[in-house]
């Protein structure tokens, strides 16, 4: 199979879909790989190390999606999408719950869209999302800490503090991955740190491991509580494929502190404040009421070697598999990978997709029976 790979267009993304290890493993598997020129200056990787892999380097998307199967990282902008066919394959991560304008043309171009944040594992977690999710909630709070700084409109505040002041207040709401790795680092960096989720075993999980936290069942009133006293709020809510709840009222935020700082990490899917909207790492940050909103939709993407190498690491297996057997046998064969397919042949294949944007639902297994 023909297997590419184009440059990421998205505003200041420097990830990309292969690395040239995963193009090495293709081409010894046979199979052809094209790659956009330049596709991976982002993360340190040459033309001249994808040719050595055994890519043939090409200079435009258009020749690129000249592929059956299209390896990305984020989802498609307009031009990529109006390059899009019925026979590709497109294998990247798409959120297509807040973006009726991408799930429109991904249905109209009858292409197979297989999204990296609903594939599944056996134990019903999200193994692609999960690498991206790590470092996004560890980048949340050096990202945080940067904006609480007051040459970026913070209220000037040291996470960790100093003897005989106080350390910054953070919460983070969800316990999940992005939660988790959030923790971490806010405790390393020595604040307070209080985590809401609804779910008991995630918190005795969560208090078993960082014995100085606060954990605390998410209830309308804790999270007005603890949300209107903190320095640094983190939203790690996630529902796979769906839009994330607005758990964040405009009115709780108003309530904050001048110079308190919110960072968005459920962007991808709507965000979970009130108050959020996407923005980029050229522009990552607004005010409103005096709080900073850091909402930028592609973290990782501003550590893009880190994130792309662990992004392969993971994606690699589901790509070989494609390649390998097609879309329908690498389907049949694991239905894990199934649970990740979107869009197929004009119809949505997601339920928590088609249930956002109240569309019809088809079950992937009844969509791909009817290609047989």
């Amino acid at each position: 199979m023909r297997v590419g790979t184009p440059t990421e267009t998205k505003t200041a993304e420097r990830r990309v879909g292969l690395t040239p290890v995963s193009v090495r493993e293709l081409a010894a598997h046979g199979h052809e790989v094209l790659v956009q020129s330049g596709a991976g200056a982002g993360i340190g990787a040459s033309d001249e190390e994808y040719v050595g892999a055994g890519a043939t380097i090409v200079d435009t998307a258009a020749e690129v999606f000249e592929a059956e199967l299209i390896v990305k990282v984020k989802e498609p902008q307009a031009p990529e999408r109006a390059m899009l066919r019925r026979d590709h394959i497109l294998f990247t991560y798409l959120h297509l719950a807040p973006d009726p304008a991408q799930t429109d043309d991904l249905v109209a171009s009858g292409a197979a869209c297989i999204a990296y944040e609903t594939v599944t594992d056996d134990h019903g977690h999200l193994p692609l999302l999960a690498p991206m999710s790590k470092v996004a909630g560890r980048m949340s709070v050096q990202a945080g800490a940067n904006w609480l700084e007051s040459a970026h409109g913070g209220a000037g505040i040291l996470l960790g503090g100093v003897p005989g002041v106080a350390p910054a207040e953070v919460t983070v709401i969800g316990g999940g991955v992005v939660g988790e790795n959030a923790i971490q680092m806010a405790v390393g960096l020595g604040a307070n740190v209080t985590v809401l989720d609804k779910a008991p075993a995630v918190l005795d999980r969560l208090d078993a491991r960082f014995p100085a936290i606060t954990t605390v069942h998410s209830t309308r009133a804790a999270l007005e509580h603890h949300v209107v006293g903190s320095d640094l709020v983190i939203g790690a809510v996630l529902v796979p494929g769906a839009m994330a709840p607005k758990l964040v009222t405009a009115e709780m935020v108003k309530q904050m502190r001048p110079g308190s700082v919110l960072v968005d990490v459920a962007i991808d899917q709507g965000g979970c404040f009130e108050t959020s909207r996407p923005t980029t790492h050229d522009d990552p940050a607004y005010l409103v009421d005096g709080v900073v909103h850091y909402c930028v939709a592609n973290m990782p993407g501003a550590v893009a070697r880190t994130s792309t190498h662990a992004l392969n690491n993971v994606t690699l297996p589901h790509v070989l598999a494609l390649a390998d057997l097609g879309l329908e046998g690498a389907l049949a064969a694991d239905p894990h990978l199934r649970r990740g397919l979107n869009v197929l042949d004009g119809q949505i294949t997601e339920p928590a997709v088609a249930e956002a944007l109240s569309r019809p639902h088809v079950p992937a297994e009844n969509a791909l029976r009817a290609r047989r």
